[in-house]
C-alpha cells in the first residue's frame, strides 16, 4: 500500500529513559495509543515502523530510533456531501471545532438523512481536497446551539473521547429558564420540579449543584427523568443575570457527566425548565408566550471549549456567542 494511503505519521524519538522497552509499550506511554487502535495499526503495511521499517509491537528499541505510526485514510461514504455554510471557529490538520446552529442535527439518524451538520463538513472537506471521516467527539442536541469538536483521525477521536469522558473537556453552556435556581446542592429527593424557584434574598451569582442520577422514563422511554436508581449525573450551575423579579433567568452550566438531555432534565428537576423547551418545559399556567417565541426552541448555547491538543499537547479554547434569536429573547427579558 503506498504512504500516500496514509495520513501523516505521527513520529515519537525514542529516548534514553526508552531504551529495551518494547514498541508497544512506548506507543501505549508516549502517545496513548489504545489497545483498539494498536490493533488496528498492527494489521495495516506502514501502520507501525521503526526507522522506517515496519516492526511488531514486541520489538525492543534503542536510544534515538524513530517509532511512527500512520493512519489509512478514511471517508465517510454513507454520508452524502451538502453545501452549507457553516461557522467553522477552528481547523488544522488534525481536527475541526464548529459553532453549529440550532435546528440543525450532528449526524445522519432516521429521518435525517440530509441537512445535517455532517452533510455540511464532509463536503467542506471535500472541496478542500481532504479525504477525513466525519467523527464528531461528542453532540449537541438538534435545537442546541453552540460548539462542536470533530476529529479528523482515530488517534486524535481516541484522545479527545478519552479527555470527554475523564472530564478534562470543559464545556460550558449558556441556559435562559424560568425562576431563579438556588443556591446550595439539589439532590434526587426534590420533589418540587417545575414548580417556580424565588432568589435568594442574597443579591449577586447564585451558585449551586444538581446532583440527580437520570435514566429513561419508563413510562415514554424517549423522555428522561431524575430517578434514584438512574445514572450518576452531575450539574454545576450559576447564575448570570435575574430577570424582573426573579421570573427568568440566564444561567451558565459546567457538566461533570455527560447525560442524554441532562441540563434539560436537571433544571426542570429543581423547577427552573427551560424557556422554549417543548420536551421539558414549564407547565402552561407558567409559560411566556412572547418568550416562548423568541426563542423557538430550547433556549441552550454550547458557549464554551476548551481542551488539550492531541498533537501540539496546548490547551486550546474556543467561544461561541449568543446567536441572533437568543439575543432577542434576551432583549424581551429585560423589558420583563
Amino acid at each position: 500500500m503506498k504512504t500516500e494511503s496514509y495520513y501523516e505519521p505521527l513520529t515519537v524519538t525514542i529516548t534514553e529513559s526508552e531504551q529495551g522497552r518494547m514498541v508497544r509499550t512506548v506507543l501505549e506511554k508516549r502517545l496513548g495509543v489504545s489497545r483498539k487502535l494498536l490493533s488496528r495499526l498492527k494489521l495495516t503495511e506502514e501502520g507501525i515502523t521503526l526507522n522506517g521499517k515496519r516492526v511488531y509491537t514486541s520489538e525492543r528499541v534503542n536510544a534515538g530510533d524513530l517509532l511512527a505510526i500512520r493512519m489509512e485514510r478514511e471517508t465517510s461514504d454513507d454520508i452524502l456531501p451538502q453545501k452549507m455554510e457553516l461557522d467553522i471557529v477552528f481547523e488544522d490538520d488534525h481536527l475541526l471545532v464548529v459553532n453549529k446552529p440550532a435546528g440543525i442535527v450532528v449526524h445522519p439518524t432516521h429521518g435525517h438523512y440530509t441537512g445535517t451538520l455532517a452533510n455540511g463538513v464532509v463536503h467542506h472537506w471535500k472541496e478542500k481536497g481532504e479525504q477525513v471521516r466525519f467523527r464528531p467527539v461528542h453532540r449537541l442536541d438538534e435545537h442546541t446551539s453552540g460548539l462542536v469538536a470533530i476529529a479528523k483521525n482515530p488517534y486524535v477521536h481516541q484522545q479527545l473521547s478519552e479527555q470527554h469522558g475523564d472530564g478534562t473537556i470543559e464545556k460550558r453552556y449558556l441556559a435562559f429558564v424560568y425562576g431563579t435556581p438556588q443556591s446550595g446542592e439539589a439532590v434526587a429527593d426534590v420533589d418540587s420540579a417545575n414548580e417556580p424557584r424565588q432568589p435568594d434574598a442574597e443579591a449577586g451569582t447564585v451558585s449551586g449543584t444538581i446532583n440527580g442520577p437520570i435514566d429513561r422514563d419508563p413510562v415514554s422511554p424517549h423522555v428522561r427523568i431524575v430517578t434514584p436508581d438512574g445514572y450518576p449525573s452531575v450539574t454545576h450551575y450559576e447564575t448570570v443575570r435575574i430577570f424582573g423579579a426573579g421570573e427568568a433567568s440566564q444561567v451558565r452550566l459546567r457538566l461533570e457527566t455527560g447525560r442524554t438531555h441532562q441540563i434539560r432534565v436537571h433544571m426542570k428537576h429543581i423547577g427552573c425548565p427551560l424557556i422554549g423547551d417543548p420536551m421539558y418545559g414549564a407547565q402552561p399556567d407558567r409559560l411566556h408566550p412572547q418568550w416562548e417565541a423568541a426563542a423557538g426552541r430550547q433556549a441552550l448555547h454550547a458557549e464554551l471549549l476548551a481542551f488539550t491538543h492531541p498533537i501540539t499537547r496546548e490547551r486550546i479554547s474556543f467561544k461561541a456567542e449568543l446567536p441572533p434569536d437568543l439575543q432577542q429573547l434576551v432583549k424581551l427579558l429585560e423589558q420583563n
